[in-house]
């Protein structure tokens, strides 16, 4: 279709990853490659060096199915762009980088998400635990 050439062509859009977001992949056995290629053609993924942290801790410190998921969440998003920002809560950090970078938010955390709003920055969700879904507030 013309409109996939054009999306494969344009500048690739950042998406912020935010540590629920990460951990959810696995939770869920969702695919992100391909479903950030699915919603956007072309992407780069960023994550900020306090997610890093969070999951670090996460993996280290937390019991049960928290700490299985958070170690492999860990080495995906150690794979990814990892940028520094001033704030040292994980939801500031995800949207200082994401209005820095222009990018879109990807969490199912509700706050953030509604902060990211407030911000008028767009999200990507997970949508019936299946696949990922941009929010249609700014698109």
């Amino acid at each position: 279709m013309a409109s996939d050439r054009i999306r494969e062509h344009r500048n690739p859009r950042k998406v912020v990853l935010d540590s629920s977001a990460i951990m959810m992949l696995f939770e869920f056995s969702i695919d992100l490659e391909s479903e950030l290629t699915r919603l956007l053609g072309a992407y780069e993924i960023i994550v900020p060096e306090t997610i890093i942290k969070e999951l670090t801790l996460l993996s280290e410190k937390a019991n049960g199915k928290k700490k299985a998921i958070a170690k492999p969440a860990l080495k995906l998003a150690e794979k990814y762009e990892v940028v520094e920002s001033s704030s040292k809560f994980g939801d500031d950090a995800v949207l200082e980088v994401a209005k820095k970078y222009e990018g879109l938010v990807f969490s199912n955390d509700k706050e953030l998400r509604r902060k990211a709003k407030m911000q008028k920055l767009k999200t990507i969700y997970l949508r019936s635990k299946k696949h990922l879904e941009i929010s249609q507030d700014f698109v």
